[in-house]
Parts: C-alpha cells; sequence; structure tokens
C-alpha cells in the first residue's frame, strides 16, 4: 500500500497573510528531497483569503499548492486544521509531510501523526532520502547532542518531520516558475469547533531575537568564569554585535536561557558568528553552522568547532579577544565610530 504515496509536502505555515519564514526554507529542502524521488513538491496552505499567497509558494520552489481557504480556518485551531491537512493528505497520499517546529506548527504535526498512525521526528536538523527504499532520513542530535540520530518510518506514510527555523536555507524566489493550484473545499462550521479563538493579544515588549542577528559574539566554558566571560560582552559593544552563549554558559548562570544558541536555543544565521571558547559539540553546531562567516578562536587545534568555521584561530581567547577589541576600538576611530559589514 505505500506504493500509493508519492510526493513531498510542506505545511504553509501563515499568520495573517504572511507565510512564515521556516515554510519558505521547508521548501527549500523539500525541492533537494522531491528532484531526488523524482516527485512534485507541495506545499499545503490552509487559512481565509490566503489564495493570493499561492503564487508566492509556486516562486519559492513548490510545483503544486494544495490550498483550503474558509473562514473556519481564519486562526490556527488544532481542530480545524487538522481536519484540513488530513482530508488533503488521505486524498492525495503524500509520501513525506515537512512542517516548521514553531508551536503551530509541531502541535498540529503531532496531531495529524496521530490520527493518521504514522511516525514524527521532532526538531529534525537535517534531511535526506534513501533513494533504493524511499526513505526519508530525518537526523537530529540525541543523548543531549552528543551523537546524531537518523530516524526512519518504515512502515508508515506519509514519512513525517518538524524542522527548526534558520535550519535549511529558502531557495531565490523565481518570478516565473508556473505551478499548479488545486482548491479543495471540506465542510467546516463554526458552530461544530470545540475551540473559540476570543482574541488574539501580541506581545510587543518581546525583545529582537537572536536569530534576526547581523552579527554574534558566541562564549563557551572555555572562557573560564563568568567575570572572564565579560570580555564577550565587551567585544560585542565594540563591534554593535547580539551576546550569545551555549548550553554550559546558560547553565552556569552566565547569560538567561533566550540568549542560548544550538539545539535546545536558537537556531541563527548571521552574516558573522564569532565562536570563542567553543569546543564545537553538535548539539551547538547544529544552531550556527548556516552563518555565513564563522570565526573561531580556540586553544585546542583539535577542536571540532573548526571543521565548520570559515577562519580558525589557535590560542587563548582569554589573550586574544582583548586585542581584537583594541583593533575593532582602532578601526571605530578611522570610521567615525562605526564598522561596516558591507
Amino acid at each position: 500500500m505505500m506504493e500509493e504515496y508519492r510526493g513531498v509536502w510542506v505545511f504553509m505555515e501563515q499568520n495573517e497573510g504572511e507565510i512564515e519564514g521556516v515554510s519558505l526554507e521547508l521548501l527549500g529542502a523539500g525541492r533537494k528531497l522531491a528532484d531526488k524521488l523524482d516527485v512534485a513538491l507541495a506545499g499545503v496552505l490552509l487559512g481565509d483569503g490566503v489564495k493570493e499567497l499561492c503564487s508566492k509558494v509556486i516562486e519559492y520552489g513548490a510545483d503544486e499548492v494544495y490550498v483550503i481557504d474558509h473562514p473556519v480556518l481564519k486562526d490556527y485551531r488544532t481542530e480545524s486544521y487538522m481536519k484540513g491537512v488530513i482530508h488533503l493528505a488521505e486524498k492525495y497520499k503524500p509520501e513525506i509531510f515537512l512542517y516548521g517546529a514553531t508551536p503551530n506548527g509541531k502541535d498540529l504535526a503531532s496531531a495529524v501523526a496521530t490520527d493518521l498512525s504514522t511516525g514524527l521526528t521532532a526538531d529534525t536538523t537535517m534531511l535526506d532520502v534513501d533513494l533504493e527504499k524511499r526513505l526519508l532520513e530525518a537526523s537530529r542530535p540525541a543523548f543531549g547532542g552528543n551523537i546524531m540520530a537518523t530516524i526512519l518510518c518504515k512502515k508508515h506514510r506519509p514519512q513525517m518531520a518538524t524542522v527548526r527555523p534558520k535550519v535549511m536555507k529558502a531557495l531565490e524566489p523565481d518570478a516565473n516558475r508556473q505551478g499548479k493550484v488545486m482548491e479543495e473545499e471540506i465542510p467546516l462550521k463554526e458552530e461544530d469547533m470545540r475551540t473559540k479563538v476570543l482574541k488574539i493579544v501580541k506581545d510587543v515588549t518581546k525583545k529582537a531575537s537572536l536569530a534576526d542577528a547581523h552579527v554574534i559574539v558566541c562564549g563557551g566554558k572555555g572562557m573560564g568564569d563568568a567575570q572572564k566571560f565579560e570580555l564577550i560582552h565587551e567585544l560585542a559593544n565594540t563591534i554593535g554585535a547580539s551576546v550569545g552563549g551555549t548550553r554550559d554558559v546558560v547553565e552556569a548562570g552566565w547569560l538567561p536561557h533566550e540568549m542560548q544558541i544550538g539545539q535546545t536555543g536558537e537556531t541563527v544565521t548571521p552574516k558573522i558568528y564569532f565562536a570563542i571558547g567553543i569546543s564545537g559539540a553538535i548539539q551547538h553546531v547544529v544552531g550556527m553552522k548556516n552563518s555565513e562567516f564563522i570565526i573561531a578562536i580556540n586553544k585546542d587545534p583539535n577542536a571540532p568547532i573548526f571543521d565548520v568555521a570559515t577562519y580558525g584561530i589557535v590560542g587563548d581567547a582569554l589573550e586574544i579577544v582583548p586585542k581584537l577589541i583594541q583593533q575593532f576600538k582602532e578601526i571605530r576611530k578611522e570610521e567615525g565610530g562605526e564598522i561596516s559589514y558591507a
């Protein structure tokens, strides 16, 4: 029966008429999987007044878009969205179905997996396929980030996974791409919904996320202690960067959890990433490996962080960072107080 299932699908999460970035990133990853399997890539779009978003889904790599446009789908609710997705999955039978690992994406994926009696890999950081067996190879750190586990769903379809934002890369949009839009209708009634959206309150106090930072200075336990870690803050202040830390740093109380980078923290893709006093454990690397330029400083020449670094400096961070701070201060004077990263 699994031979009936074909195609790669991506759930296109949208909020107030805007497609979430992680969904566009997953279209890029899905495109690679679909091309390997020689099948179509489809976006699944649910909401109210969302038909106009179909063209954007196609521009970012989809061959097809399945859309259910209904007033009951205006705001996300597990029940209504689950009914829509299950209707489509049972009718068209995709072999792979990807979701963003957002609060709504994880909620929906787990509900759909339960109803369809299939497997779900959470917080995936790498995706590939076994062409011979047509198996999705969904990999993620395990055992506290000490190993990478590749999880297979051999006996059930669709094969499903959630993927964290910023882990994959979106394709460049192509306005000339052509695709097919399939509009579906399902009988949804507001009075049948067991939950009601009474009011949506936006958090206007939330600070800027590390995920949006262009330059990040991240420190690890190699800095020694909380007092010496202040060098990380000083360097960041000097160059106008955001500060981040590893899990060990957060657990030691040197930084709050919202400043943690890695599998259990933020996933970031800045233009420049300083990894200082960081060994390069898998748990951390998966959260920053897609940075454009990675500059690593570590006294161990065999530290795994150098495997992903663009530039590496072997030496004691407590000696090197003060010199960097001084050099950047001199550059700021020459540049009139600002450092350009163009």
